[in-house]
């Protein structure tokens, strides 16, 4: 039997990283895509291949229609087909919108929204030949709830969730499936740097009264990418602890 191939965007560090790993552990080939640090998708792909030797990595701007297909393109001849696609690249921009420059704005709509816009696209293409896949979307709890500070990001998310949807419609007759999940507060380099006190007064949100993993990311995408989920489509899955329920 030949491995599964999947696309993972973003996947330099953090729940991009760990969405790697795990897909290298179930024994899919993994494409490690990355538009920042060489070096830490360099690190992603030596732990990725401890696991799944025919891995790569490709370095391009999900928000560059060129760049985009030139990478899909690589896939196609190397792999000859994409199984799964994890749009997990994003960025942050934060700051309240009255400070908020038009550039701020963009660049994360750029990144999360169009980006996920261009790969979709791009994936659903090859999908289509062999009339199967799933498309697995980064979405987050902002985009379902807003916050303050983050008018850019939460619009992006929430877009993410409308593009999901819709896709998953144009989709499903051709036994593609399209789902999102939504990340609440998972503990990540960025959440690291926050003093004990902020992270106390966001665990007091959670029902379950901790954090979340990148694994705990990494094993939603897993099922939403396997045979196990073959009926579920157009879904926002909630990875959050409980804190929106």
């Amino acid at each position: 039997m030949e491995n599964k191939v999947v696309l993972v965007t973003g996947a330099g560090r953090g729940i991009g990283r760990s969405l790697a790993i795990e897909f290298a552990k179930a024994g899919y080939d993994v494409i490690v895509n990355y538009n920042g640090s060489e070096a830490a998708a360099l690190e992603t792909l030596e732990e990725v291949k401890k696991y799944s030797e025919n891995s790569m990595v490709i370095k391009a701007n999900v928000a560059n229609a060129e760049e985009v297909e030139a990478m899909f393109k690589q896939i196609q001849d190397t792999y000859k087909k994409l199984d799964c696609l994890v749009n997990n690249s994003g960025i942050t921009r934060d700051t309240l919108c009255l400070r908020m420059s038009e550039k701020e704005f963009m660049d994360v709509i750029d990144i999360n929204l169009k980006g996920t816009f261009l790969c979709s696209k791009q994936a659903s293409r090859m999908m289509m030949k062999k009339k199967q896949g799933s498309i697995i979307n980064m979405a987050s709890v902002v985009g379902i709830s807003g916050n303050a500070g983050q008018c850019n990001y939460a619009a992006s998310k929430a877009g993410i969730i409308g593009f999901t949807k819709s896709l998953a419609k144009e989709m499903g007759s051709r036994n593609i499936r399209v789902n999102a999940i939504a990340p609440g507060f998972i503990q990540t380099q960025m959440t690291d740097v926050l003093s004990e006190d902020v992270k106390k007064n966001l665990i007091s949100q959670i029902p379950l009264n901790t954090l979340g993993t990148v694994e705990d990311i990494a094993y939603t995408a897993l099922f939403l990418a396997s045979e196990q989920s073959k009926y579920i489509t157009g879904q926002v899955i909630q990875v959050d602890g409980g804190m929106l329920m």
